[in-house]
């Protein structure tokens, strides 16, 4: 596996991956590997020539009291699971590496970061734009895999890509999960022993949420539900649950092909999010 921590580095590569027209696949992540990143590794490595990981906790994407000094971070280990997965470059970049200047030009992510995660986290998606977008122009991928737990990101890069013809396409891969259902997540390690053993209660009310909706299109109730579900059996504070038209992320639901449902609670040291996302058509 090739390791570059300079973006000289990476396009020399890259630049050797295209020329012999390979197709790129590619994986952004924070790191701290788990299975869900696995997961998109395996996908890119089935459909493409050429798989690119990087690994780039985003402080353009922290808020000022948000977790960025204690997010997760091994990068040695991450590496031996990229290895071990298939991953053809790793590319670790620093933040002066990834950010050297700031001529004061932004992207924003607009209404679809007002719902959600968004509606708390102000700025928090104009940075992944930020990053994603630069990470898109030196990578020059063929497909880009994300995961859909992250389902407010996945839907604010996949407008991006295709309000802004980027030559790319995005390659959604579901969630994947404990055995108890719980959703993978670089945070879960945040979790005590007792809100480890409660944390499976968010997706069983996700279930119960959708499932009424289902039958009944009723989206209040079925929110009501997952709300009061994740209450009796955990300790966390609902940050909020929401039943949305999928990507637009919008509260009418009518004509709606797809929806979601998801979530996210606040426990003592962890911010955990979830959703379930269904084709009302293939239902």
């Amino acid at each position: 596996m090739i390791q570059v921590e300079l973006i000289k580095d990476l396009k020399e590569n890259i630049k050797i991956a295209k020329s012999s027209n390979k197709s790129i696949g590619f994986v952004p992540t924070m790191g701290y590997l788990h299975e869900g990143h696995m997961a998109l590794v395996n996908q890119a490595r089935i459909e493409n020539d050429f798989v690119v990981m990087s690994i780039f906790v985003n402080p353009a994407q922290f808020g000022p009291n948000e977790d960025l000094d204690r997010y997760p971070r091994d990068l040695e280990r991450d590496t031996k699971m990229a290895i071990e997965a298939g991953v053809d470059l790793l590319f670790y970049p620093q933040a002066h590496e990834m950010y050297p200047k700031d001529g004061g030009i932004s992207i924003q992510a607009g209404q679809l970061a007002n719902v959600l995660c968004g509606a708390s986290r102000p700025g928090h998606f104009d940075g992944v734009l930020k990053v994603v977008t630069k990470l898109f122009h030196l990578i020059n991928p063929t497909r880009v895999y994300f995961g859909q737990k992250d389902a407010q990101q996945l839907a604010i890069i996949e407008t991006l890509v295709r309000d802004y013809n980027f030559p790319l396409e995005i390659r959604r891969v579901e969630t994947v999960r404990e055995v108890d259902g719980l959703a993978k997540s670089s945070r879960n390690v945040f979790l005590s022993e007792a809100e480890r053993k409660q944390a499976p209660a968010i997706n069983r009310g996700l279930h119960l949420g959708v499932d009424y909706f289902m039958k009944t299109f009723e989206a209040e109730k079925a929110k009501q539900l997952t709300i009061q579900h994740i209450e009796q059996f955990t300790s966390g504070k609902i940050d909020y649950v929401e039943l949305l038209s999928y990507p637009d992320l919008s509260i009418e639901l009518a004509d709606a092909s797809t929806i979601i449902l998801a979530v996210a609670v606040f426990f003592e040291k962890a911010r955990l999010i979830d959703n379930i996302i269904i084709n009302i058509n293939e239902v």
